[in-house]
Order: structure tokens, then C-alpha cells, then sequence
């Protein structure tokens, strides 16, 4: 390839032969195949995301139908994917379960590989390639799912969702030998659902392995020193005891409710262009790497009187570095690949136009238009964020206090239950 880049430094003008001009056309159809996606769906769903983050979600919810009408096929997981976001950060839960379900299907429809795509993509970039999403977005689709399933009152079907989420992730750590980790949220919200249920058993495990996964989660960790010592595991209890001997962890009355409230703070990474020399050959290729939209503070609940800073349970960012970073290796094979791609069709024009300039020049136009597919599911949060309280029985208002757009929101805590509020701050 850096032979081919050397003769086209030093070509001369190329004729004006039939042969060449019939050649020249023939490049530029390959140059439009290469960069016919401009219509780029980060670009044409700025308005959305701009009314979104504004929590003008009926306005959102418009401008994403009006790019419906524009979209191509491939961009179509992306739009059901942002539609459910923001049906469920604009409380409309029953909606977005509909909508991120077809999200679920579509994403496992499009994991089963066309080769005709895939040998578009090598000739021209990976924008071209319809969005399967990264894995950490599809685990997503269920974590918000579990989270609409308990706002509309459904525990069942919301813990079918948390052990879709760990099993799914067991299924890419296991059998995929993928670098990954369960996410903390999934397990922690199924220790809540499972105590919801008075199944205190597994309700203490999810909230250990939670612990596990997320050691600083500071007073979250009341229910599982309470549960450890009401399941009679003392080990687990003096350990727990020992390392947060300021929480405090009275049993519950009869009387008492719980409330926990998940707030989905901030905004996820972006993905932004990075180019990687290989090997010797000084050929750049392009590909995505995360980028952070600001950092993300931890968000101040109020209720009763009561006030707790809300703790990061996930980080969204930390996990998609992880996930893309695991498939750097595979997408810099493809991407040589398809140069190798580009540098025999750019021979075959080379010798079918009888001019070894010609053949430099349709590698070029191939090669410009290597782009690196920066799409994203972007309406994502940053980060999962808890916090907890015990309260009587009753309706209460609860104030979240993120910066510069305080909320307000009413709940009802019934006795013995554990009410679970879901917020979206950013």
C-alpha cells in the first residue's frame, strides 16, 4: 500500500483517453459508495438531543419522528433506542417498554451477520454497516427496562430483566472471553426487588455481589449488613460490620417503608475520531475511541427532612471505554483488511484502464473514504447514581437537587415495602 502512495506522489497528468475517462467515473461511483452516508445520524439528531437534555421531551419525541422520515435503515436501532430513552426519562413508562422491546428484537435480528454488508463496509467504512450497538448498550436496553417494570409496579417482569442483564453479561464474560464485569446497578436492583419480595436470601446477594462489583458505595450498604445479620450469615456480618462500622442498620419496624431512588445523572461518552498508524506501512486507520461530556456530581436527594447525597453506583463511561477498548484489536483487523480490499480493486481499475496512475487514484478515493462510525446511543446517562431512605408509610415529596435543575417529585411508601423513584438528571 505505501508503494501505491509513493507512485501517486510522483504521477504525471494522467491522458485523456477513453479508457481513462471511462475509469475516472468508475472511481468516482466507488468515492459516492464510500461517502454516500454523509447524512451521519449524530448530526441529524442534534435537535433531538438539544430537547431532550432541556427535558422538552414532547419536543424530542418530534424531532426524532421527523428524522424517521430521513433515516436510513441502518440508523433504524438507534432511533428506537433514543425514542425509549426518552419516553422513559419523560416518565411514560409503559411506552417505552413497547418501544425498547422492538429495540431488543431488532438489536438480536442484526447480531446475525450479512456478508454483503460486511463486504460493502471492507470497500467502503463502517457507517455503511447498519448499528448492531455496542454490547454495553444492549445490556442497557434491560437495566432501563427493570427500571420501567418497577416504576409500573411489574417486580416480576423487571427481575425476568435483571437476570437477562447477568446472564447475557455471564454468557460474554464465559463463553466470549470478554474483559468485562456485571454491572453493579443490575445486581443492586435486584437485591431491592428481591426485598421488595422478602426474599432476603437473594436479595442479599445481589446486594454483595453489587458490593462486590462497586466496594464505595458507602450507606448503601445498610441493607446488606442488615440482611447479612437476618439470614444468619455472621461471617459476612462481622466483616461488614468491621469495615463500616458507621452505618447504621436498626431492623425495620413493622411500620417502615423504604424508598430508593435511581437518578440516571449526566451524559453518556461520545465517540470522536482517532487515527492509528499500522505497522510499518504509515497507513492511518481510523477508529472510535469514548470522549466524556463533562464530568458528572453527585446529585443531593431530599425528603422529610431527610438529605443524602446520592452514590454512583455505575459508571456508563468507565464501562463503554471498556467495551470499545475490547474491540479495538478486531475493528483495526477489519479495517486492514479492508485495504487490502480497496488496494486489489484499485489494481483491477489500474489494469482495466491500462494505467497504473489511474489505479493510484481510485486507492485514494477508496482510502478517503475510511471513517471511523461514530454513532452512539448518546440520550444514555453517564452514570447510575442511589440513594436510599426509611420512612413511614405515606405520600412524600422528595426534592432532587442536581445542579442547576432541581426537581420535585411525589411518591407513596407503603409499610414494609421499598418504593423505588426513577429520576433523570442532567
Amino acid at each position: 500500500m505505501s508503494n501505491l502512495l509513493d507512485i501517486a506522489s510522483q504521477a504525471p497528468r494522467v491522458s485523456a483517453s477513453p479508457a481513462a475517462r471511462w475509469g475516472l467515473l468508475f472511481i468516482l461511483a466507488l468515492g459516492l459508495l464510500g461517502t454516500g452516508c454523509a447524512s451521519d445520524y449524530v448530526a441529524r439528531t442534534a435537535s433531538a438531543r438539544s430537547a431532550y437534555q432541556s427535558s422538552d421531551y414532547p419536543r424530542a419525541l418530534r424531532e426524532l419522528d421527523g428524522a424517521q422520515k430521513e433515516a436510513p435503515e441502518r440508523d433504524q436501532l438507534l432511533l428506537l433506542l433514543d425514542r425509549g430513552m426518552v419516553l422513559h426519562a419523560s416518565g411514560q413508562w409503559e411506552e417505552s417498554t413497547k418501544v425498547l422491546a422492538q429495540a431488543d428484537d431488532l438489536s438480536s435480528q442484526l447480531d446475525i451477520t450479512s456478508v454483503s454488508e460486511e463486504a460493502g463496509v471492507l470497500l467502503s467504512n463502517e457507517r455503511r454497516r447498519a448499528y448492531r450497538g455496542e454490547d454495553f448498550e444492549k445490556l442497557m436496553i434491560s437495566v432501563l427496562q427493570a427500571l420501567n417494570y418497577t416504576e409500573l409496579g411489574r417486580d416480576e417482569d423487571a427481575l425476568v430483566e435483571v437476570r437477562r442483564v447477568n446472564e447475557r453479561i455471564e454468557k460474554m464474560i464465559i463463553e466470549e472471553k470478554k474483559p468485562y464485569e456485571q454491572l453493579a446497578i443490575a445486581r443492586y436492583l435486584g437485591g431491592v426487588l428481591y426485598e421488595d419480595q422478602h426474599d432476603w436470601d437473594s436479595a442479599f446477594i445481589d446486594y454483595m455481589k453489587a458490593y462486590e462489583l462497586e466496594p464505595r458505595l458507602g450507606g448503601l450498604v445498610e441493607p446488606l449488613l442488615r440482611l447479612a445479620k437476618k439470614t444468619g450469615r455472621d461471617d459476612a456480618y462481622e466483616s461488614l460490620s468491621q469495615k463500616f462500622p458507621d452505618v447504621a442498620h436498626d431492623p425495620l419496624g413493622p411500620g417502615d417503608g423504604q424508598l430508593v431512588v435511581v437518578v440516571e445523572a449526566g451524559l453518556s461518552p461520545q465517540k470522536e475520531r482517532a487515527s492509528r498508524d499500522y505497522g510499518d506501512s504509515g497507513d492511518l486507520i481510523e477508529v472510535p475511541v469514548y470522549r466524556d461530556r463533562g464530568g458528572t456530581p453527585p446529585v443531593r436527594v431530599s425528603v422529610e427532612g431527610k438529605a443524602a447525597q446520592a452514590v454512583t453506583v455505575t459508571s456508563l463511561s468507565r464501562v463503554a471505554q471498556v467495551h470499545l477498548n475490547d474491540r479495538i484489536g478486531r475493528m483495526l483487523a477489519k479495517q486492514l483488511a479492508g485495504a487490502v480490499a480497496k488496494a486489489g480493486v484499485a489494481a483491477g481499475v489500474g489494469a482495466l484502464t491500462k494505467s497504473k496512475e489511474l489505479g493510484v487514484l481510485a486507492f485514494l478515493v477508496l482510502n478517503a473514504g475510511n471513517q471511523a462510525d461514530l454513532r452512539s446511543w448518546l440520550s444514555l446517562p453517564a452514570e447510575f447514581q442511589v440513594a436510599r431512605f426509611r420512612l413511614p408509610p405515606g405520600k412524600h415529596t422528595v426534592q432532587v437537587d442536581a445542579p442547576g435543575r432541581p426537581t420535585t417529585h411525589e411518591v407513596e411508601v407503603k409499610p414494609g415495602r421499598v418504593e423505588v423513584l426513577v429520576v433523570r438528571s442532567y
